[in-house]
């Protein structure tokens, strides 16, 4: 597959479009799902951010639940992503220092690698925009 980067982020249809929605949608999907779960659980969500000594669980896990939620939509549909990739990067990399630092566990230190991995697909969707495929190409 040849990549044309030169219109990566300039709203035009090339391979680098499809690319870059590819990897939209799969940064997406973890956080669609995880803010899903969150609103709709919140009492647990609560009692479990409650372990952790964050202020005001049920208000924290409203909080959380709605940037993953609408957070992921907008880098699923293209919307503000450049916005959205840099909240959401930021956003990734407290969770991970929030929830993941035990790393004498090897799965906490993997999971808290797994979130600047992530982090570093936000960033680089923050560099090149959302691609053609996308609801800030249509409205710029």
């Amino acid at each position: 597959m040849s990549i044309n980067t030169s219109a990566a982020g300039a709203g035009t249809a090339s391979n680098s479009s499809v690319t870059i929605l590819l990897g939209r949608i799969l940064l997406a999907v973890i956080f669609l799902l995880s803010g899903f779960g969150k609103l709709t659980a919140i009492s647990g969500t609560a009692g479990y951010f409650g372990g952790f000594g964050l202020p005001l669980p049920t208000v924290t896990a409203v909080v959380v639940g709605l940037i993953e939620l609408l957070g992921g939509l907008a880098v699923l549909v293209g919307f503000q992503t450049r916005i959205a990739a840099v909240v959401l990067a930021i956003f990734t990399v407290a969770t991970g220092l929030v929830a993941h630092t035990g790393w004498a566990d090897q799965m906490q230190m993997i999971q808290f690698l797994k979130n600047l991995a992530i982090t570093g697909g936000f960033l680089l969707l923050a560099s090149s925009g959302a691609g053609a495929y996308s609801i800030d190409a249509k409205r710029g």
